[in-house]
C-alpha cells in the first residue's frame, strides 16, 4: 500500500477538522530531554573543556585531547575530496555569496525636524557560533549558509561546531566548506554540549553572543536553554522539522512531485511533507511515483517513517490552495502549477519559496543562491530566512542643534507629563532654561 494515504477534500472539512489535519507532528522536548540538557549545559558551564572531554565521550564514543580542527586536519579534508566535489562547493558557495551580497542594510540618516537628525547605522554582532549538524548525514551545505552571511557582516569572531566522527575526525565535506567560506574556529563537538560550549566558553572554545543553525532536539532544546539566560547567548530562530507543501495542478508531473516530496522526507522521521492539488488524478500518479522510488532510495526507512506524515489535501482551484499554504505557512513552499509566478502575490506566508515546474527544492537547499537556514512549523507567519541582517544589529542614533531641542521642548515635557514622568520633561527644560539664561546674560552684557 502507497505511503500516501492521508486524504482529505478540504471543502467537506469543518473548521476544528481543518485545523487538525494542518497540525505538525509535536516536537515539544518531554521533561527528561529538558533536564537532559540542562545538566549538560550547567557541566560545561562548571567545567568547561573537562565536561566537554567527558560528554564527548559518552555522547560521541570518541576520545579527543583536542577539540579544535588543526590546519593539518583541513589539508586532509581537503585531499579525501575530489575535484569534482571541491568544485560544487564553490559553485554553492559562490551563488550563495552573490545572493547575499545584493541584501541592503544601508544606513539611513533622516531629519526628522530642523535641526533633529535621527540615523540608523549597521554594526556586526562581534562573535556568533554556527553549528553544522552531522547526524543521520553530514550537512557542508548548512556550512556554507551559515558562513557566507557571516562573513559578508563583518563579524569579528565566527565560531564553528560540528559533530566528530568515530574516527575523531570532522566531516571532510564540512571542513572544506567551512575553509572556503574564511572560517578559520572549528571544534569538533555536538548536540547540546556544543551549544553550551559557544554560549557559555570554556578553556578552548571562544563565547559567542549568538547562536545560529538547525539541530535535533536536543540543540534546539539547549539553544532556547541559553537564550533565556542574559549570560548566554541569543538565538537565532525557533525551529522545528524541516518540511515541505507542495502546490501542484493537473498538469505537473507526477515524478518530479513525488521525488520533491521524498527528497524532504528523508532529512529526518519527523519530517513532514504536505501535498495540495486540485486532481485527484495526479495525487494518485504521484502516489504510484513514490512507491516506485522508495525502494531504489538509501534512506527509504526514514522516508516511510516521516511519509507517516504526510497529508494530501484536495481544494477547488489554486486559489484556495494558496489560502490552505498561508495557513500551513510552510518552511519550502513549491509552486508546481501553470504560470506560478502569477500567483506569488497571494503567498505571505512562506520560508522559501519554488516556483515552476524547474524549480525543485533541492537547488535552495545547496547551490541556487538562497538560504536553507528557515522558520519551520508555521514560524514562517513572523520568521524570515536566514540573511546577512541576521548577523548584524541596528543601532539608532539622534544628534539635536539647539533649535531642534527648541522646537521639540513643548511635544516632550506635554507627552512625559501625560505619562507622569516628570523627569524627562525636566531634561529637556532645564536644558531651555539654561540657553535662555545664557541668552539672557549675553543681551545684557551687549
Amino acid at each position: 500500500m502507497s505511503v500516501l494515504v492521508n486524504r482529505y477534500n478540504w471543502n467537506a472539512l469543518d473548521a476544528q477538522a481543518r485545523a487538525r489535519i494542518l497540525e505538525r507532528p509535536a516536537v515539544t522536548a518531554n521533561p527528561e530531554t529538558v533536564a537532559g540538557v540542562r545538566r549538560i549545559v550547567a557541566d560545561v558551564r562548571a567545567n568547561g573543556d573537562k565536561a566537554l572531554r567527558a560528554l564527548t565521550k559518552q555522547l560521541d564514543g570518541v576520545e579527543l585531547d583536542e577539540f579544535r580542527v588543526s590546519d593539518a586536519e583541513i589539508r586532509a579534508a581537503r585531499e579525501a575530496l575530489t575535484d569534482e566535489q571541491i568544485t560544487a562547493l564553490r559553485t554553492a558557495t559562490a551563488n550563495v555569496t552573490a545572493y547575499h551580497e545584493a541584501q541592503d542594510n544601508a544606513p539611513v540618516s533622516v531629519e526628522t525636524s530642523d535641526g533633529v537628525l535621527c540615523e540608523r547605522i549597521v554594526r556586526p554582532i562581534q562573535a556568533v557560533g554556527l553549528y553544522v549538524p552531522a547526524g543521520t548525514a553530514p550537512l557542508p551545505s548548512t556550512a556554507i549558509m551559515l558562513a557566507v552571511p557571516s562573513r559578508l557582516a563583518d563579524c569579528p569572531l565566527r565560531v564553528m561546531c560540528t559533530p566528530p566522527r568515530p574516527d575523531g575526525r570532522a566531516d571532510p565535506a564540512v571542513l572544506v566548506a567551512a575553509s572556503e567560506c574564511g572560517i578559520t574556529e572549528i571544534y569538533k563537538l555536538g548536540g547540546a554540549q556544543a551549544v553550551a560550549a559557544m554560549a557559555y566558553g570554556t578553556e578552548t572554545v571562544p563565547k559567542v553572543d549568538k547562536l545560529f543553525g538547525p539541530g535535533n532536539i536536543w540543540v534546539t532544546a539547549a539553544k532556547t536553554e541559553v537564550a533565556a539566560d542574559p549570560g548566554g547567548a541569543a538565538l537565532d530562530m525557533p525551529a522545528g522539522p524541516t518540511e515541505v507543501l507542495i502546490i501542484a495542478d493537473s498538469k505537473a508531473a507526477p515524478r518530479a512531485v513525488a521525488l520533491d516530496l521524498l527528497s524532504q522526507a528523508e532529512h529526518g522521521t519527523d519530517s513532514q511533507v504536505v501535498l495540495i492539488t486540485t486532481s485527484e488524478t495526479l495525487a494518485d500518479a504521484t502516489a504510484a511515483e513514490i512507491d516506485a522510488a522508495l525502494p531504489d532510495l538509501s534512506r527509504r526507512a526514514i522516508m516511510e517513517q516521516s511519509m507517516q506524515h504526510s497529508r494530501v489535501i484536495f481544494v477547488e482551484d489554486i486559489d484556495a490552495a494558496v489560502a490552505v499554504s498561508n495557513e500551513y505557512a510552510p518552511e519550502h513552499l513549491i509552486m508546481q502549477v501553470g504560470n506560478a509566478r502569477d500567483w506569488l502575490t497571494q503567498v505571505t506566508n512562506a520560508g522559501s519559496v519554488f516556483l515552476g515546474a524547474w524549480t525543485p527544492e533541492s537547488v535552495g537547499d545547496y547551490c541556487s543562491g538562497t538560504n536553507h537556514v528557515l522558520p519551520t512549523y508555521g514560524y514562517a507567519r513572523a520568521y524570515s530566512g536566514l540573511s546577512v541582517c541576521d548577523f548584524q544589529k541596528r543601532l539608532s542614533v539622534q544628534e539635536l542643534t539647539e533649535g531642534g531641542l527648541r522646537g521639540l521642548q513643548p511635544t516632550v515635557s506635554t507627552l512625559a507629563r501625560l505619562e507622569g514622568l516628570d523627569a524627562h520633561a525636566r531634561a529637556v527644560e532645564v536644558r531651555i532654561e539654561d540657553l535662555d539664561a545664557a541668552v539672557g546674560k549675553k543681551a545684557a552684557g551687549s
